[in-house]
């Protein structure tokens, strides 16, 4: 019996396109990172209309791969070809999408981090047979600089204007001079916008990465925080229980080995009344729920899988919650680690904010 009589073949060709069309993404990925460090997107966006060799001259780039470049990005529907001058063009909307950080649309901080799990296929595919994790540290590096760089966009468009208002007392708190504790800060984004803010508070960040820590400092010399912002290597289990009137977990709890365990050193580091803030991924409390509302979904599992999930099962416990592990889930952790009171605090359309107080 052949193929043809057994399948039904217009399904199977309507799912071959569709499959092109991701292989297609992950090879635009690739290219939109080559655009976007050698300026070609920027140049694009100020110039208006241009032909290959004005890009070519404007960047400082050879004619002939910037030529096939714009092809390609014509291909896909990022960039405008005019057949009559052979001109190209980056509109305006996708300009905000991929020509600045700036914007609150930005999304080009996210393409390394593409290449970035191309570059661990094999070790992730040990890991599958093995079933061991794989430490944030052995990451590829253009993942920590993706990561920082994609958040800093939510972080900064809502962390001010919506999360910290929305938690119950806190700015308030920071605005008279609160002591600030973030766990699994990486290069510090939220904490310099924060300190920069509230200038009668002060912040501590640890992580246990040391290179980002490293980073995180010369982002505070840079911004001139020094003073009142301070990194240190540390876990989510050993840093000082100073008695912090916030204590935030950015994108990283779900990352732990112990999120329970992590939970419950940040109670017993809260002073009276203190606060923590969990800033999560958006997502359903089941897998129906989650392809439902998200569409970033295929997206975020990727990352999980590659980065989050591994991660967590190369630490002691290893509970893996995963990227999108839901609200229900992150509030029996809490829960189990003694906080009595969790709510949703606010939500956009990459991340939801739980606000959690110790019981009693």
């Amino acid at each position: 019996m052949t193929i043809e009589s057994e399948l039904d073949m217009s399904a199977v060709g309507a799912f071959a396109e569709r499959i092109a069309g991701v292989l297609t993404g992950g090879a635009t990925a690739a290219l939109m990172v080559v655009g976007d460090r050698l300026g070609l997107y920027r140049t694009l966006a100020e110039a208006g209309p241009v032909t290959p060799a004005r890009l070519a001259g404007l960047t400082g780039t050879s004619d002939r791969y910037v030529r096939e470049w714009l092809a390609q990005q014509a291909a896909v529907g990022i960039v405008r070809h005019d057949p009559a001058d052979g001109t190209f063009t980056l509109p305006a909307e996708h300009a905000a999408v991929l020509a600045t950080d700036d914007s609150p649309a930005s999304m080009i901080g996210a393409a390394p981090m593409i290449t970035g799990l191309h570059r661990r296929v094999d070790e992730v595919a040990d890991a599958f047979r093995t079933g061991r994790g794989i430490a944030w540290a052995d990451q590829d590096p253009v993942i920590f600089e993706s990561t920082e760089r994609f958040f800093r966009v939510g972080y900064r468009n809502s962390l001010l204007a919506e999360w910290i208002p929305a938690l119950d007392g806190v700015r308030e708190r920071l605005e008279a001079g609160a002591t600030v504790a973030d766990v699994g800060c990486g290069h510090g984004a939220p904490l310099l916008l924060l300190a920069d803010a509230f200038p009668n508070s002060r912040f501590f960040g640890f992580d246990v990465h040391g290179p980002s820590i490293e980073t995180a400092r010369a982002r505070a010399a840079e911004a001139g925080v020094s003073g009142r912002v301070s990194f240190e290597v540390r876990s989510c289990q050993d840093y000082p229980q100073d008695g912090y009137d916030l204590v935030t977990f950015f994108d990283s709890f779900h990352d732990l080995g112990d999120p329970v365990g992590a939970a419950a050193h940040a109670r017993a580091a809260l002073a009276p009344g203190g606060t923590l803030m969990l800033v999560e991924p958006v997502a359903g409390d089941d897998l129906p729920s989650t392809l439902d509302r998200v569409p970033t979904a295929g997206l975020n599992y990727a990352a999980s899988t590659f980065l989050c999930t591994a991660n967590s099962l190369s630490q002691p416990v290893g509970m893996a919650l995963g990227a999108l592990a839901g609200e229900a889930r992150l509030r029996q952790v809490l829960h189990e680690a003694g906080f009595g009171s969790v709510r949703r605090a606010a939500e956009n359309m990459f991340n939801m904010v739980l606000e959690a107080r110790p019981a009693g």
